[in-house]
């Protein structure tokens, strides 16, 4: 009898946030079950709907939506990507932006150009886990530097300097960052741009939370990385926009072009092969980055997303044995587990347990790429209400798993 086998690339390769503990949870669901799914940050169902305005404009050229679109993207949503980053005091031409379905497929099409087998790529732990699984089926290899929860998750740039070898070849910064809520000091960004530049390295800036500040300012790598350092900046519609499934993202190259053009032109061999983008989001695109930014009244005080990142973190840090570094930005907390109180060998079982016993989806920490099983993400996105009672389970499930 013939067995079918996944392909040997594939081992290695993991996203645990939609892993085995998601699983179970369909399978509770089928069953009749209610779940509340803290796992991931997909905004609608949490009652976080796209701007009408938005919506209106899809709509409105959804006709002319009905062919292919240039595999760069449509033009007026590449110069409306061009347009904001000169706002922000970036050189960019409308040639430097390429479109994609979410920042996902960018991420893919940039490693799947730029990795040889074994080559190294400098990548955050904790860290979004896409950058290290694609890694990992592209043939490189991820290397992990550490951020430094008792620095508000700042990266530390000594430890990534002590972990470039002859076979790297980019650094990637997460800034703000999934799943820690950093939003790292201009300083940390500077000395991590200098660490690139000094190598000759290619700086890899997932920025997708760019809008989402609680506190502090963010850096545009970018704008650190000048003409001399080559710079992949991506971001979307996905989160600022709440337009998770529009599938409408971006990449801007900055820095030394002409010293690019082998690595630009394996970019759109692969942008060519997929024929193009989602072409109807891509025209929501001119709309968000030129209209009302609603997003900065959900960020402020007195906002949904301020309030709740706030309320979550403030209850988690009440937990005994529990402790959270409060959001700067982005969605996430990343609350640390006290080993001495929680002696967990295995924090996916750990959640899995919550699942179970409390009917809550969270993301173990291992599954972002931190050492230890002594972490746990957390999506604040219920309501207050909702989220004072997801927060009230799970300090009863840290009671009843607590020693001590």
């Amino acid at each position: 009898m013939n067995h079918y086998s996944q392909a040997s690339r594939l081992q290695g390769v993991h996203y645990d946030v939609r892993g085995k503990n998601m699983v179970e949870a369909q399978r509770m669901e089928s069953a009749g079950q209610q779940i509340l799914k803290l796992n991931i940050g997909n905004l609608a169902p949490f009652g976080f709907e796209t701007p009408e305005s938005v919506v209106r404009s899809m709509i409105a050229h959804l006709r002319e939506s009905e062919g292919y679109s240039d595999s760069r993207g449509v033009y007026s949503a590449r110069t409306a990507v061009a347009n904001y980053y000169q706002t922000k005091g970036l050189d960019v031409d409308v040639d430097q932006v390429l479109l994609g379905n979410g920042v996902s497929e960018l991420i893919s099409i940039v490693l799947q150009a730029m990795l040889d087998t074994d080559d190294e790529v400098l990548i955050p732990a904790p860290d979004y886990p896409l950058w290290t699984a694609q890694t990992t089926l592209c043939g490189g290899r991820a290397v992990h530097y550490l951020c430094d929860e008792s620095n508000g998750w700042n990266p530390d740039p000594h430890d990534i300097e002590s972990r470039i070898t002859e076979r790297t070849r980019a650094i990637v910064l997460i800034n703000p960052n999934n799943p820690t809520g950093a939003v790292y000091e201009a300083q940390v960004v500077r000395q991590v741009v200098e660490l690139a530049r000094a190598h000759g390295l290619i700086v890899l800036a997932d920025e997708i939370y760019e809008k989402i500040i609680y506190r502090g300012q963010h850096t545009y790598a970018a704008e650190e990385a000048g003409e001399d350092v080559l710079c992949l900046t991506f971001s979307g519609l996905s989160k600022a926009y709440r337009a998770c499934g529009f599938r409408a993202g971006w990449m801007v190259v900055t820095g030394p072009l002409g010293k690019a053009d082998d690595l630009r032109e394996g970019i759109q061999l692969l942008a060519n092969m997929r024929m193009c983008a989602n072409v109807p989001a891509q025209h929501a695109i001119q709309t968000c980055l030129g209209g009302y930014q609603s997003i900065d009244d959900l960020v402020a005080p007195g906002g949904r997303f301020h309030e709740q990142i706030e309320l979550a973190a403030s209850m988690l840090n009440e937990i005994e044995g529990v402790s959270c570094v409060p959001a700067s930005g982005a969605l996430y907390l990343f609350p640390r587990l006290d080993p001495q109180r929680f002696p967990i060998t295995d924090d996916e079982d750990w959640a899995l347990g919550l699942l179970k016993r409390k009917k809550i989806l969270i993301s173990h920490g291992r599954g972002f790429n931190w050492p230890d099983p002594d972490h746990f993400r957390l999506v604040a996105l219920p309501e207050e209400k909702m989220l004072r009672e997801a927060l009230g389970r799970i300090a009863e499930y840290c009671e009843e798993t607590r020693v001590g």
